[in-house]
């Protein structure tokens, strides 16, 4: 099917350029290739002087090295940092609930809180993207947002933890009551207002991570990378799931004396850390080199940024916008599991003792509320793990499909053997299942597990399921962001070759404004996710402490008929990404220069 492929673009590419057949058209004509070209066409190919004389162009360019195909340690270093941010969200995830349940908001207001989560994704990464795209920092475009995102969110993190001190302290000078209910709702407000900053904070963040990776990794290694951050993720996630399910004060009490502020404090060390870490080893391109901004393209303003983007959504590539609307259905259902999941174990836990029980003190139930929010983060850890597993293990069955590349280009060194264990690997290949056909079934397994959880009333039941849908967040975590970027990566390096033609007037978004639009149709979702969570909540929901709430469970079924719609729009998508025609004829030209400019360099030979 592969050779039917190429041959079908070699023919429709001489209709179009009408020039004969050429090795370099050939090459570029695949539907994916991993090297842009880095010089501009030049109208005199045939002459050789002038390529011995642009040699020093090439050899000097800084984002040639951008496309060498990268060890697995440079992969670990660029993906490291949302490692360290994924540990935040697991805290928040894991804790955030029972911590806001336990300062005494009602689970209907509690919905309405996590609403800051999708509001600022809408909002956020797209206007970060937007900002990081037109950046001309010498630090890089992306750099500075993760910077700057990372502290907003360790001083919100810490905050929030330390909230019921420090209101209570303030306004105890003034001589108020601690235990009065006006410093409750206090603290309950400052508390809401905290989780908005945290998580605007960890949307910008996030934003420059998504788009660091994007930008550093080569457009041939982007499903690759994509994985490997799936893998860190998993890995963030199975740390911050052992933590909340140990007594960590018991062990660490110089941290603070609650669950909660320990793990915000490993947290903040965490993402500091990771942040660092890839920042201070991974190079970005040097923004100052590039074109610069189109005009009129950095300003500022609300009705800019709404115009921006819609003007944005339009333009999308094909791809992308297929992913978007996966997304879309996919995470009504997400959101919920994600939010809810240890809820919904704690709630199995806690029934038998609030029947035997019926008269516990207010202290008895948030003691017996804690024991539940671990047991329940246990089966989150159990989550995690399935969800590593699934990383680390399904790419070895995946058919290749958006890390395809030209041998003739690639900078990878090419072996003349193979061994036993290569063999073996490319034996493991199920040809038939490719990323997008194991995305598809995903959702169809989330989509069963959530209807499960209406029937499905003991613990190792219910965290055998949770343990289930690892597989699902595995390939959530990989496969969207793998798709878009194997495309956004290939017309990124397609528009850096163009920058010098000025007959080109297409316009295309980079990797930021992109990105953050994918993310739009991340965050849109949740709101209705979290209005409809809410109104749930608000008829079915019993008082804390009373048995009998089931209220979770209906919810989260709720969330796996959207998710079966997802599916469903999951096979519209293509297992290939094209470059437009006009694309792959650029291409060739360019690879041809760049091609002779080698050869004139180095005695005829390639590298």
């Amino acid at each position: 099917m592969a050779a039917d492929q190429r041959s079908s673009s070699r023919g429709r590419e001489e209709e179009h350029i009408g020039a004969p057949r050429n090795a370099s058209v050939e090459r570029a004509s695949k539907p994916l290739h991993e090297e842009s070209p880095l010089l501009s066409p030049s109208e005199s190919l045939g002459q050789e002087e002038t390529f011995i004389e642009g040699q020093d162009v090439l050899s000097s360019d800084p984002q040639d090295s951008y496309h060498e195909t990268k060890s697995v340690w440079y992969m670990i270093l660029l993906t490291i940092s949302i490692g360290g941010l994924q540990l935040a969200w697991a805290v928040e995830l894991s804790n955030g609930t029972p911590y806001l349940l336990a300062l005494g908001l009602s689970k209907s207001l509690m919905a309405l809180v996590w609403i800051a989560g999708p509001l600022s994704g809408t909002l956020v990464q797209p206007y970060v993207g937007m900002l990081s795209d037109n950046c001309r920092s010498s630090w890089g475009k992306r750099v500075p947002f993760m910077v700057v995102g990372a502290l907003a969110t360790i001083l919100s993190l810490l905050a929030l933890a330390w909230v019921r001190e420090t209101i209570g302290g303030i306004l105890g000078l003034f001589g108020a009551d601690r235990e009065s209910q006006g410093v409750k709702v206090t603290i309950i407000v400052v508390a809401v207002m905290w989780v908005y900053i945290l998580d605007f904070a960890i949307n910008t963040v996030q934003a420059g991570i998504r788009a660091f990776i994007l930008d550093c990794a080569p457009s041939h290694q982007q499903e690759a990378a994509n994985s490997m951050a799936s893998r860190v993720v998993g890995v963030g996630n199975i740390i911050g799931y052992v933590a909340g399910y140990i007594d960590l004060p018991k062990y660490l009490w110089f941290f603070g004396n609650t669950q909660f502020k320990v793990l915000c404090v490993i947290a903040c060390v965490a993402l500091s850390s990771t942040v660092a870490l890839s920042v201070l080893t991974i190079k970005e391109r040097d923004p100052r080199l590039e074109a610069a901004p189109l005009k009129g393209s950095n300003k500022s303003g609300l009705v800019h940024f709404f115009k921006s983007v819609f003007t944005s959504i339009r333009r999308l590539p094909p791809q992308t916008r297929k992913v978007c609307e996966v997304q879309f259905f996919a995470w009504i259902g997400f959101f919920p599991q994600l939010f809810y999941s240890s809820s919904y174990i704690g709630d199995i836990y806690v029934q038998p003792y609030l029947e035997a029980n019926p008269n516990m003190t207010p202290d008895e139930i948030d003691k017996l509320y804690e024991k539940a929010t671990r047991v329940g983060t246990f089966a989150l850890l159990i989550y995690a793990i399935t969800s590593l597993a699934t990383n680390v293990l399904l790419p070895f069955f995946i058919a290749p499909s958006y890390d395809t590349q030209s041998s003739s280009t690639s900078k990878r060194p090419q072996k003349i053997y193979t061994t036993r264990f290569s063999r073996f690997l490319e034996h493991l290949v199920i040809p038939w299942l490719t990323l997008r056909r194991a995305w598809l079934l995903s959702h169809c397994i989330f989509a069963a597990c959530m209807f499960c959880t209406l029937i499905v009333r003991s613990i190792a039941a219910a965290t055998t399921l949770i343990g289930i849908v690892g597989i699902s967040w595995a390939l959530t975590l990989w496969a969207p962001f793998a798709i878009i970027s194997a495309e956004v990566s290939k017309r990124d390096a397609l528009r850096r070759s163009q920058q010098n033609d000025r007959s080109s007037g297409t316009v295309e978004d980079q990797a930021g404004v992109i990105l953050g639009i994918h993310n739009m149709s991340i965050a849109a979702p949740q709101i209705l996710a979290t209005i409809g969570s809410s109104i749930i909540f608000k008829f079915l929901q019993k008082p804390r402490g009373v048995p009998g709430d089931r209220s979770i469970s209906i919810v989260l079924a709720a969330g796996g008929i959207s998710t079966l719609v997802a599916a469903f729009l999951t096979g519209r998508i293509k297992d290939e990404v094209d470059l437009p025609q006009e694309g792959i004829v650029e291409e060739a030209r360019a690879e041809e220069t760049q091609t002779m400019l080698r050869r004139g360099s180095s005695g005829g030979l390639e590298y």
